[in-house]
Formats: C-alpha cells, structure tokens, sequence
C-alpha cells in the first residue's frame, strides 16, 4: 500500500464520521425545532391569558389609584379642617383662660378687701368693747370684793410696779 491509498483512506474515513457528525447534528437540530414548537403551542396560550391579565390588572391599578387618589384628597381636608379646628380651640382656651385669671385675680382683690374691712369694721370695735368690758369687770371685782387685800397681797402688787 502506497502512501496515496493510505491518504486516500484516512480522507474518507474522515469524510465518514463527518458526515456522521453532520447527520447526527441534523437530528439534533431536527429535536430541538420539534421542541421548540411544542414549547411554542404551550406558551401561545398563556400569552393571551396573560395578556388578559395583565390588562385586567392595568384597569384595576387604575382604579385603585383614583380611589388611593381620593382618599389622600378627603384626608388632606379633614386634616386641614382638624388643623383649624385645633387653632380655633387653642386661641378660645387662650382667651378663656385669659379671662379666667381675670376673674380669679379680681376675687382674690375683692377677698383681701372683704377680710381688711371685717378687720377694720368688726374686729377692731369687738377688740375695743372687750378692752372696755374687760376694764369694767376688773372694776367691779374690784368694787365687790369688799375686803381689803392681806399684806401679803400688797406687797406682791407693789413688788411689780417697782
């Protein structure tokens, strides 16, 4: 055998098992073509599923954010209306209690007058007509007791005046 021959045959066996690779690639390509459409059958029908999905989920999102929407509306006008409501009532306590220590002020005033005038217009003429009745019931112990006092007696009242 001669070198050509030996070229020769190494050639076609090499050209054989490429075009075994060539035929098993084919069956290859052919698989996975028939995959892909069965994949495709199977998914041609979820895409209209979610298609529909999705756009019920796009009204619903609408919906939601009108009425999300609202509801921030309707709660910034309570707030503000809340707000006023407060101010209203922090300025009417204000001025209640504005007043009120008015009002407790002049009490108090009119109280200490109250308590000096009974000082003055009771108390200092009950202190006066005690003073005198004290005087006149001394007086009259004195007058009726009748006897006169033991030496002892004298001396200690002397004893106290010097």
């Amino acid at each position: 055998m001669d070198n050509q021959t030996i070229f020769v045959v190494a050639i076609a066996v090499f050209v054989a098992v490429c075009a075994a690779a060539m035929v098993f690639q084919a069956a290859m390509l052919y698989g996975t073509y028939k995959a892909s459409r069965e994949l495709r059958d199977r998914i041609v029908p979820l895409t209209v599923k979610v298609d529909a999905l999705v756009d019920d989920a796009r009204i619903r999102i609408g919906e939601i954010t009108t009425r999300t929407s609202q509801i921030l509306d309707i709660a910034k006008e309570q707030m503000e209306t809340v707000e006023e409501l407060l101010e209203d009532a922090s300025l009417r306590t204000r001025r209640q209690l504005q007043n009120a220590e008015v009002v407790v002020e002049d009490a108090l005033a009119r109280a200490q007058e109250t308590v000096e005038l009974v000082h003055k217009g009771v108390l200092a003429p009950i202190r006066g007509i005690n003073g005198v009745a004290a005087g006149v019931r001394a007086a009259l112990h004195f007058l009726l007791r009748g006897t006169r006092p033991s030496p002892d007696q004298v001396t200690v009242d002397e004893e106290m005046f010097i």
